[in-house]
């Protein structure tokens, strides 16, 4: 379970670097917002939800280990290449790459949490795996600052790359091959299921759509968000950043230190300690509350995203950088309470042996959804704001996305009238 954690870390280490990348990447290559925002979603998406669905169900008849040890090196080399870049259009293909690589390192890695927990413990070990997204994105947005500060962006990307093929192997002499469905009774002696099973089971059950869509919404502004808030505090409060971290030891702030670090610093701490706590509580809330109701696995996401909305308004709209940092930590862990209960949910509406193959056709639309448009839209939109609000057109741009998250809630509380009928006993 540890190495699966770090192996996620590292997954979203390799897709949100370039959140904190995107000010000197735009600076050098002479980019807008929108070039940003193609090569930070819609580049990775592409492949990432295409190639996800047939891999994952190589992984429903095969070695999800091996599938998940092949997928680390080639997104880790590409990320590599990333830092090789001349133009967009390099990038664009580079990213193309990475995606091609984590198509095949989450789905996989849900079907063999599930085979290690028994359902009672689902959520809360799906909400440990997802540690790697706050995890995995505080330290992309800090060493990339770090690095880029020290070194360059081209330098970030290149060190971080040939880290991750340097954990491949390690995850594969440590990490085993569960007997599939061992803790799901007789369901674990079922052979694995045609995509045309897997399609019919999944058109019979109304809250999987409803989920994956009410995911994909929140999905949206939360990625849009992880790529454009380091940019959005560069822009609205670079002057404020290096005053706020005064009190930091002169070890972790290198000579001529950029406002890009200070921006990574400040965005890493909001979105680690919001983000473990929000995880961990949801898996804690679903599994007890589950075990009564099946419909809160549903209803406990959906009411954290409804919580979240004026938080976030507070965070966006601040003029004092004491203020932004306060307001975005209770929002940073109501966005991600989602993950333990609606991941352990996807688990439970499928038998074992289409587990992957149905957590691919959910992350399809999750993340052709959520990461392909949640950054364009989000940049699109300041690139449309631009003339009137100039610096400040970020700003108000991330807060018109913040409407996704009454979407996500209200496609949730449908799903929550079908999960008990829908639930794969």
């Amino acid at each position: 379970m540890f190495i699966l954690v770090v192996v996620y870390t590292f997954n979203f280490i390799d897709r949100q670097i370039v959140g904190i990348l995107a000010v000197p990447i735009k600076a050098e290559l002479a980019l807008s917002d929108t070039q940003l925002s193609l090569m930070g979603g819609l580049a990775f998406a592409l492949f990432y939800t295409f190639l996800g669905i047939p891999i994952a169900y190589l992984a429903d008849r095969g070695s999800r280990t091996w599938i998940m040890t092949i997928a680390l090196t080639i997104w880790s080399g590409m990320t590599a290449v990333c830092g090789l870049a001349q133009n967009f259009w390099h990038l664009f293909f580079a990213r193309l790459g990475v995606g091609v690589g984590e198509a095949g390192g989450v789905a996989p890695a849900y079907s063999l949490i599930s085979d290690y927990f028994p359902p009672h413990q689902r959520a809360r070990a799906l909400g440990v795996y997802s540690f790697g997204i706050p995890i995995g994105g505080a330290l992309g947005i800090v060493l990339g600052g770090v690095l880029t500060s020290i070194a360059g962006w081209r330098s970030a990307f290149i060190a971080v790359g040939l880290a991750g093929i340097v954990l491949a192997p390690i995850f594969r002499l440590t990490v085993r091959e569960p007997t599939r469905g061992q803790y799901d009774g007789e369901n674990q002696s079922l052979a694995p299921a045609s995509m045309k099973v897997v399609a019919a089971t999944l058109r019979s059950k109304p809250s999987f759509w409803t989920l994956s869509l009410g995911a994909a919404s929140s999905s949206m502004i939360g990625y849009g968000l992880l790529f454009w808030l380091p940019s959005f505090f560069v822009r609205s409060f670079g002057e404020e950043l290096p005053g706020f971290f005064s009190w930091l030891p002169a070890a972790l702030v290198p000579e001529g230190a950029s406002v890009v670090l200070y921006a990574s610093y400040f965005y890493g701490a909001t979105l680690l300690i919001g983000g473990v706590t929000g995880i961990w509580l949801g898996g804690v809330i679903a599994d007890r509350l589950g075990a009564s109701s099946k419909a809160a696995y549903a209803q406990i996401p959906a009411v954290a995203f409804l919580l979240s909305i004026p938080f976030f308004v507070v965070g966006v709209m601040a003029q004092s950088l004491t203020v932004a940092f306060f307001a975005f930590l209770v929002p940073s862990a109501l966005s991600l309470v989602w993950l333990g209960p609606v991941l352990s949910a996807f688990q439970h509406l499928v038998t074992p042996n289409m587990r992957a193959t149905a957590s691919a056709i959910f992350l399809f639309i999750n993340n052709l959804i959520g990461i392909g448009l949640g950054n364009l839209v989000i940049g699109a939109l300041s690139d449309g704001l631009q003339e009137r609000f100039g610096d400040e057109s970020l700003r108000y741009a991330i807060l018109s996305g913040t409407a996704f998250y009454i979407s996500a809630a209200v496609l949730l509380f449908i799903a929550a009238k079908n999960l008990e009928n829908d639930w794969e006993r």
